[in-house]
């Protein structure tokens, strides 16, 4: 185990919730008109976003590499009754079995120094949507919250690298309001051609 993984570990293991129950507003306004398809909740923490996805209809797998979160989201998909396949990996490595394309590529609040973003990209089945939303590096100097490491947080020009030979529907900075005062985040919507 990693000295990141336990950090993580510790932090879901220290309260009953790290984060939000329901999924990001951002994440809700983007996905929840589309039909429902194969999801791939790439970094899902305690499940949010895998279970919000599975309630719509969507077949979900949810990849973690905190045993503890994916553990605590597990248990609430239970509770509810909602099937999500739960992959203890890390997001850096982890691959999808053979053959296995996804509709939806969703990568929210997971920052990493490598190149996670451009090997999603591979994942798509024809039409699928890689969806990112995550801190901005500009709200290092202009936000509150997230990351304080650079080399972490998205830039718009990573982002459209990262959706090489993709349809990019947006590439943008947003101001998310919250308690502490606005926080700017990056978001990319980028489609794999139907055809």
């Amino acid at each position: 185990m990693t000295d990141r993984q336990r950090m993580w570990d510790e932090r879901y293991a220290a309260s009953d919730r790290v984060w939000s129950a329901g999924p990001n507003a951002e994440v809700e306004r983007i996905v929840s008109p589309w039909p429902p398809g194969r999801a791939l909740d790439l970094g899902a923490g305690e499940g949010r976003h895998a279970i919000w996805l599975a309630s719509l209809g969507w077949r979900v797998t949810a990849v973690d590499f905190s045993a503890v979160g994916l553990g605590k989201g597990e248990a609430e998909a239970t509770r509810r009754g909602l099937a999500v396949d739960w992959a203890v990996a890390d997001a850096r490595s982890w691959q999808p079995s053979p053959g296995v394309l996804y509709d939806l590529v969703l990568v929210a609040y997971l920052h990493l120094p490598e190149d996670v973003l451009g090997r999603c990209r591979r994942w798509l089945a024809p039409g699928g949507a890689l969806v990112v939303v995550g801190h901005a590096l500009r709200n290092l100097t202009d936000g509150v919250g997230g990351p304080q490491d650079p080399a972490l947080l998205h830039t718009l020009d990573e982002l459209r690298a990262a959706s090489e030979g993709l349809h990019v529907e947006r590439c943008e900075e947003l101001v998310r309001h919250t308690e502490g005062g606005d926080a700017i985040d990056a978001v990319l919507v980028a489609r794999r051609p139907a055809a």
